[in-house]
């Protein structure tokens, strides 16, 4: 019997940020801190930013959004490309997401001293985007989208709306984050089987 790699992904993010939302003082040291990480310091943070949660809404959220449709993708690349090999797909794409996640806010704050930020919400939204492409009429409604709508849909609706609001600034939400894990996702999924976006491209414009 094979472990679902969600449920690990989501049982170890829990217990990790149950421990640093006691402990703020101790998840201070594993942050995403780019000020920091330009002068070569705290390095480590561009990986463990993603297993730590400001609180316990942020932590639901991220691990519903993961269950959700972490576990359909997980399931869907074992059926299509074998357990083992299908598995190995998914970590890959949540744990580069994650690195994948810092790359914007990077070039943007790494001369701000006082900015960081947590939380796995760059390396769900890989996942979240790799399923977009992978079933573009897949009905989703996350976030500001209480009714159900395609994939193919609501994926241009929620980059567009985290540009604005990265744009608007003073969001207390790494928005440029989101964005860059979800490119990430999609250039995931574009390496492994570059005609999903024929795909997607079809089925937006028909």
């Amino acid at each position: 019997m094979i472990i679902s790699a969600t449920l690990l992904i989501i049982g170890l993010t829990a217990l990790v940020s149950y421990e640093g939302i006691k402990r703020p003082y101790w998840r201070e040291g594993f942050l995403f801190n780019p000020f920091e990480i330009s002068k070569g310091n705290h390095l480590w943070g561009l990986i463990t930013h993603s297993w730590f949660h400001a609180d316990y809404q942020h932590l639901l959220f991220n691990m519903f959004s993961l269950f959700m449709l972490g576990g359909r993708l997980e399931q869907t690349w074992s059926l299509s490309f074998g357990d083992s090999k299908g598995i190995v797909m998914y970590v890959t794409l949540y744990l580069v997401g994650g690195l994948a996640a810092t790359m914007i806010p990077y070039v943007r704050h790494r001369y701000n001293s006082g900015y960081r930020s947590l939380g796995a919400s760059g390396a769900v939204s890989a996942v979240v985007f790799a399923m977009i492409l992978w079933e573009p009429e897949l009905p989703l409604g996350l976030l500001f989208i209480p009714i159900p709508i395609p994939a193919y849909i609501f994926g241009p609706l929620y980059l567009l709306f985290e540009y604005l609001a990265m744009k608007r600034g003073n969001t207390g939400i790494a928005n440029d984050g989101h964005i860059s894990g979800a490119l990430f996702g999609i250039l995931f999924v574009l390496l492994l089987a570059p005609n999903k976006a024929i795909d997607f491209i079809h089925i937006f414009l028909s």
